[in-house]
Parts: C-alpha cells; sequence; structure tokens
C-alpha cells in the first residue's frame, strides 16, 4: 500500500514538472499547474495561497490513477472535469445528484418517485451556465425546471420552464434526444429546456399527462436531469427505451447516467463600475473588465487586444509582437507597438502594407491604375445614363400609346368623344401655371397623386391633379374620372375643365376650391368659421342632391363608389362640391347593381356590400348616412380612441340612439344651434340610411327631399325628443352590426381603400 502511495505522488509531480518551468504561466509561480489531467488556471490553484480566495481553491486528490481535482461548493465536494478561462468561461464538474425519476404502477397505480437534489448556489461565485439544459425521458411526461435568477432571492416565484416529451406509439426501442439549437426540442420520447445564464438555483420535477391527453401509458417510468448541451448538431443522443421498464435497474445504475454540469464563475459580488473603486479589484494591466450580465454581481477579466497572458497575475497581460507572424505584405517593414503592430510600404510603394489589406503597389502603376479607373466609371455613368434616357423615352411612348388606346377604345363603346366639352391643355401651359410644379404650390397628398394649386395664362385659378405614376389600374380610374366628369353639370359636383396627356403623368384640370374638405371643417375647424347648424343642413341637403342627380338625373345613372367627408369639397362661399370620381361605375339602366372587387374607405363602406361584393345605389345611401352622422356629432368614423365596440361611428350612434341618448352622441356646435326637431329628423333619416339591408334604406331622391323639405319649411310636425323605444328597437333587429364587418384593420377579403384623399 505504501508503494502504491509513492507511486501515486511520483506520477502527480511528474504530471506538475514540465509546466512548472512553462516561461508562459497561466497560474501563480511556485504553484502546481495541474492535477492529474486538468490544468488549473489562476484565479484557481491547488494548495495554500495559490488561488485568488477560497472560493477557488482546488483540493488535489492523489489517491487516484490520474489524481483528480476537487472543489468545495456549499460543503459539496465536486469533481472538476474542465476549467476554461478564456471564451466561454466556464468550469465543467461532475454533480452525481441530478438524476430525478417516477414510476407509475400500472395496475395498482402507486407511485415510486426518487428525486435528486435541487442546484443551490446562492453565496456562492458560481451559477448555471447557459451551456446546460433540462433533459426529460419518458412518454407523455411533464418535465419542469423551477429556476432562480440573477437579483431574486429565494421564496420569489421563480421561473418555471418546461418540455412535454411524446412517443410516437408504434414501440420502437430506441428513444431519440434532438440536439439542435431551438429552445424545447422534442424528440421521440425526450424533449429539452434551455437554462438561463444567471441561474444559482435550480429545481426539476416531473408529471404525468396521459390523464390529461386521453393516452394509455406506454412506459411506467419517466425520468429528467441536467445535462450540458455539447457540441450543437452533432449526432442525437439516443438511448434504449427498457430503461422506462425497469424502474430499480435504472435507479441503480445512476452513474451511467449523465452527470457532467458547466457552471459559470466571477470574481467578486460587484459588477465592473463598482469593483474597479475597490482595492480588491482583480484585473491586472493590459486587461479589461467584464460584466456577467445586468442581473448577475462579479466580473471577469479579458487581456485588451493585442495582448495575452493571464489577466489575473500580475504583472499583467504581456504584448504580443504580432511582427514575428510577418503580418505586412512584400515591400513592406513590420514594427510592432504595445498593443498593435504598423506596417510601412518602402520607398516607391504606396497602400496600408497589410496581408489581406491593400498591400503595397508601384506608385507608377497605382496612378494608373487609378486613372483608368476613374476613366471607365466615367464611360459606365455615362453609357447608364444614355440607357435611362432610352428607357425612358420608350416608357414614356408606351404609356402615351396605351393611354390613347384606352381613349379610343372607351370613345367606340360609348358612341361619343370621351372629352366633350373637356379641354386638352398642353404641358407647358401646365408647368407654367405651377411654376414647374412647385413644392410651395402643393394643396393637397393623396393615393392617386399630388394637388397643385395653379393659375392659367387667363388668371383662372385651378387645381392641377398629377398622378403619382401610370400603372394599368390609374389608366382606368384616370379614363373613368375624364369619362363622368365630362358628362355631368351639376352645381354640387366638382368642375373638371380639362386634362393634359402629354406628360410622363397624366394630369388632372379642375376648378379650384379654396376652402379644403368637408373633413377639415368638421375635425379641425377654425375659430374664426365655425360650422353652424344651418351650414350643416344646407351641406347635407346640398350632397344629397348631388348624389340623387347622379342616381337619377344624369343620362346614365352613377354609382360614386366613395362618398365620405375628404371627397366633399367647399367653394370660398362654402357652397359643397363632390370630387374623386376614381372609382365611380356608369349603370345601364335596368342594372340593379354591380359586382365588383370591394373597394371604398373604412368607416364609410356598406356592410352588405362587403358581404356580398355587390354595389348598389344603396350602398352609396350608406356611406351619406355616416357623413350625416359626422355632422350630427362631429367625431370621426373610425377612432381608436372609443371603446372596441363603438370604434365604428355607425354603430357607435345607434348604440346612443337605441338607448334614448341621442343628445349625449350630438355635436356641441348641433346641441346649441339646432332645433330639437330638426336635429330628431336628421338623426332618424341617418339612422334610415344605416340599415344593415339595402332595401330597408330609403333612395337619394327620398333623402333629399326630406333634406330639402327641412330647409324649406324647418320642420312643422312636433316631434319628441325621447324617440318611440318600440320603433326603435323594431329597426334595430335589421341594423345590428356583428363584430366581423366592424372590426377592419387591413384590407383583408378584397379590400381596397380608396386610391385618393387629396382633391382639388
Amino acid at each position: 500500500m505504501q508503494m502504491i502511495y509513492y507511486l501515486h505522488l511520483l506520477f502527480f509531480f511528474f504530471a506538475l514538472g514540465p509546466l512548472a518551468s512553462s516561461p508562459s504561466l497561466t497560474h501563480k509561480p511556485g504553484c502546481p499547474a495541474r492535477c492529474g489531467n486538468v490544468m488549473i488556471p489562476y484565479p484557481f490553484g491547488v494548495g495554500s495561497g495559490c488561488s485568488l480566495g477560497s472560493s477557488f481553491h482546488i483540493v488535489c486528490n492523489t489517491s487516484t490513477i490520474p489524481p483528480k481535482p476537487y472543489l468545495n461548493i456549499r460543503n459539496y465536494n465536486l469533481e472538476v472535469v474542465e476549467i476554461r478561462s478564456d471564451n466561454p468561461t466556464h468550469i465543467r464538474i461532475r454533480y452525481p445528484y441530478l438524476l430525478h425519476g417516477v414510476c407509475y404502477n400500472l395496475t395498482s397505480g402507486n407511485v415510486t418517485w426518487e428525486g435528486g437534489r435541487d442546484i443551490y448556489l446562492s453565496e456562492t461565485q458560481y451559477t448555471l451556465s447557459e451551456n446546460n439544459w433540462l433533459t426529460a425521458i419518458g412518454c407523455d411526461d411533464f418535465g419542469e425546471a423551477l429556476t432562480l435568477r440573477g437579483q431574486e432571492y429565494y421564496g420569489d416565484p421563480g421561473h418555471r420552464d418546461a418540455c412535454v416529451g411524446f412517443c410516437s406509439g408504434n414501440r420502437s426501442t430506441v428513444g431519440v434526444c434532438p440536439n439542435n439549437d431551438d429552445s424545447n426540442s422534442v424528440g421521440e420520447g425526450c424533449c429539452r429546456v434551455p437554462i438561463a445564464k444567471g441561474t444559482w438555483y435550480l429545481d426539476i420535477g416531473l408529471s404525468d399527462l396521459t390523464k390529461i391527453v386521453n393516452r394509455t401509458r406506454l412506459f411506467p417510468c419517466s425520468y429528467a436531469f441536467v445535462k450540458e448541451k455539447g457540441i450543437i448538431n452533432e449526432p442525437s443522443h439516443s438511448y434504449n427505451l427498457s430503461i422506462l421498464q425497469q424502474s430499480s435497474i435504472a435507479f441503480s445504475q445512476k452513474n451511467q447516467w449523465p452527470q457532467v454540469i458547466s457552471l459559470d464563475w466571477r470574481i467578486g459580488d460587484r459588477n465592473c463600475s463598482r469593483a474597479r473603486r475597490n482595492s480588491t479589484y482583480a484585473c491586472q494591466a493590459n486587461s479589461h473588465c467584464v460584466d456577467l450580465g445586468p442581473d448577475i454581481e462579479g466580473y471577469l477579466c479579458n487581456c485588451s487586444h493585442g495582448y495575452v497572458g493571464n489577466p489575473y497575475l500580475y504583472p499583467g497581460c504581456t504584448d504580443i509582437n504580432e511582427c514575428d507572424d510577418n503580418p505586412c505584405a512584400p515591400h513592406a517593414q513590420c514594427k510592432n507597438t504595445p498593443g498593435n503592430f504598423s506596417c510601412t510600404c518602402d520607398s516607391g510603394y504606396n497602400g496600408d502594407g497589410k496581408k489581406g489589406g491593400s498591400g503595397c503597389t508601384s506608385s507608377i502603376k497605382f496612378v494608373l491604375i487609378g486613372l483608368g479607373s476613374a476613366l471607365g466609371l466615367l464611360l459606365l455613368l455615362l453609357l447608364c445614363f444614355w440607357l435611362r434616357k432610352v428607357v425612358e423615352k420608350r416608357k414614356n411612348r408606351k404609356r402615351k400609346e396605351d393611354l390613347f388606346k384606352h381613349l379610343l377604345l372607351l370613345q367606340q363603346q360609348t358612341g361619343e368623344g370621351t372629352f366633350g366639352k373637356t379641354k386638352l391643355f398642353g404641358a407647358k401651359e401646365l408647368e407654367k401655371a405651377t411654376d414647374h410644379f412647385n413644392k410651395n404650390r402643393i394643396c393637397g397628398r393623396g393615393g392617386q397623386g399630388i394637388v397643385y394649386k395653379g393659375m392659367l395664362s387667363d388668371g383662372t385659378i385651378v387645381a392641377i391633379k398629377k398622378l403619382n405614376k401610370v400603372d394599368e389600374n390609374q389608366l382606368v380610374q384616370f379614363i373613368n374620372e375624364v369619362m363622368i366628369l365630362s358628362q355631368i353639370n351639376h352645381k354640387n359636383v366638382v368642375k373638371l375643365l380639362g386634362c393634359c396627356l402629354a406628360t410622363q403623368d397624366p394630369l388632372l384640370v379642375y376648378e379650384f376650391l379654396p376652402n379644403g374638405t368637408l373633413f377639415d371643417s368638421i375635425h379641425d375647424p377654425k375659430p374664426e368659421f365655425p360650422l353652424t347648424w344651418n351650414m350643416r343642413l344646407k351641406i347635407a341637403t346640398d350632397v344629397a342632391g348631388a348624389l340623387a342627380y347622379l342616381h337619377f338625373a344624369s343620362s346614365i345613372p352613377i354609382y360614386h363608389r366613395d362618398i365620405k367627408s375628404t371627397n366633399i369639397l367647399l367653394d370660398e362661399k362654402n357652397v359643397v362640391k363632390v370630387s374623386d370620381f376614381g372609382i365611380s361605375k356608369l349603370v345601364e339602366v335596368d342594372q340593379t347593381h354591380l359586382t365588383t372587387v370591394v373597394k371604398g374607405t373604412f368607416g364609410y363602406l356598406d356592410p352588405e356590400y362587403y358581404q356580398t361584393s355587390q354595389y348598389t345605389e344603396k350602398s352609396d345611401v350608406y356611406s351619406f348616412g355616416v357623413v350625416i352622422l359626422e355632422l350630427l356629432t362631429g367625431q370621426r368614423p373610425i377612432s381608436m380612441e372609443r371603446t372596441e365596440v363603438g370604434r365604428n361611428l355607425a354603430s357607435h350612434f345607434l348604440a346612443y340612439i337605441g338607448a334614448d341618448n341621442l343628445d349625449a352622441i350630438l355635436d356641441a356646435q348641433v346641441l346649441e344651434e339646432g332645433g330639437k326637431d330638426e336635429v330628431i329628423a336628421v338623426a332618424r333619416l341617418a339612422r334610415r340610411c344605416l340599415n344593415v339591408k339595402g332595401q330597408m334604406r330609403p333612395t337619394m331622391k327620398e333623402v333629399a327631399t326630406e333634406l330639402e323639405s327641412l330647409v324649406m319649411s324647418q320642420i312643422h310636425p312636433a316631434v319628441d325628443l325621447k324617440l318611440d323605444k318600440e320603433a326603435i328597437e323594431s329597426e334595430a333587429k335589421d341594423m345590428e352590426f356583428s363584430d366581423i364587418e366592424y372590426s377592419w384593420t387591413s384590407n383583408d377579403h378584397g379590400i381596397a381603400t380608396s386610391s385618393s384623399d387629396a382633391h382639388p
């Protein structure tokens, strides 16, 4: 026995001897560099005074061959497998207390549980590394890790991370644990849960899920343990499923289960900013301090760039002589500098002199290369400029050809001149009118294009809409608006003065309306020009008259399809004009509806049209009803400030009127100036316009007639402010709004919002 002891001791000192004399020490001078096969870098050390405090003291057991190092953590002597002081910095230890198992007697229902110890690293210099994960083996079992991290204290609810292991049920003999970088990875009878950096407490749990998922348990036992991740995407770990059948053998053979885990280590209990002010600061010269994390106290030391060595050992990290590896290119001289190096090209050469950089190039050759490159670049730019001009000319020619083809086809289909009374303007005339489309002349923007204020040569002030780009859809809308407006002559419809086809982007010329949109007048009113009740009633009457004209009095009925307050403009006398006919449609006299892709603006869109894609004259009536609500309430059609149920103004209004609480939603100006009977009459009319069933709504002719009678006679029948509750409840059954119809947030189901909110 004594001879064996001396042999062990001789082997230990033989292992330490060569490294003790190594010039590049990572350990404290005079202290062992290793224990057996394990290197012991400072701040760890074997022996008295060889480590940076008791937390890093290593005990080398020389009674084994080879000797084995041990570290005491909270009174547990744990075998050290490896200590890494580089990146990543961690220590690998053998922790034989982590296996948790549970077995269910499938006949009696009895449960046998054998639990390992939890990991408790509080008040130590160690935490669990993120290089570990919890592995659960079993079928229909729930593996759970309860952890405490960072500044959390014992008694906190902690963090619960879990995974479920499923088996395919084919009674295969092999289980497979995945080995990839995904969190909560699932294999065959095995799953894994990542463990967060900074974890100082870990408890493992297992639960049976077969009753919850209503499955028959395949195996009586399941296990859970902590294991290092290892190398990601290396061959997956597999195991024999028989261990899930033979519980007694599996528990007795604990040494065959993975036991090695990784711990992060750190210096002290303060982060870098505080540790630097302390006399025990461990980072030596030419090194810098590194925090472990925002919630993890303690720090590490790393050698600065260009230095190497042990940053914890005096006198610190030493400079690397980069010139030993000759990092400079030919014709360059290397000079080592503290933490870096420089390369200087020989006389007659230029460049940074570094390998992998520009190297050193002859000055004459460099000049010739520079001139050649500059000339080549110039020629390339000229070629690109010429090609761009050629492509633009071809595109413009093709665009004009397509535009005239569409206009010619449209003229043949309608049997009359598309432009009729519409004037064709020249490009130069409109450029001059807008000061070459000066940005200071912009008076509106929208989906279709930009609107400029201009003055023609005869002094007429006009609004000129310049399309953003001409694609097939915008070309159709452009022609559609020209064709419709050229056939309409109504005092409350914006007048199209002409158009221009001779520019890259077609232009439309309208009469100029200086007072902006009805939307702005309602929702952003000017104190000096308030929107009185009489003005609101007159505006509603004029818009209704214009729509009635489009539906019934024009030569071919026209459905506007985008009635909203931003498409209603005001002139200098506050006379309203309906505008933007880009998506409007001409309708044959015997047609009752149009089947189209749903287009319009949220808040104004007819719910029946949204569901059926069939647009009728009553769809314009619905949109007009929303405009009436804006005039009555002063609120926006869609508002995120209202509750979710009342986010849509139509449903919001119907809820108030159904509760006999009309005055609570009315605009203050309306309440103050509007006659009680007039306001109620208009509110009832709006309610009829907003009926979900189109056939129950009035026609625009009926709406216009009612509003005109209100203006003329100031409503003669007396109406009580409290609406007839039975009538309201009867109508409400036909006016219910579903969540789907009024929770739009994007252009789903083929809905397209109006392409232009900028108008002359």
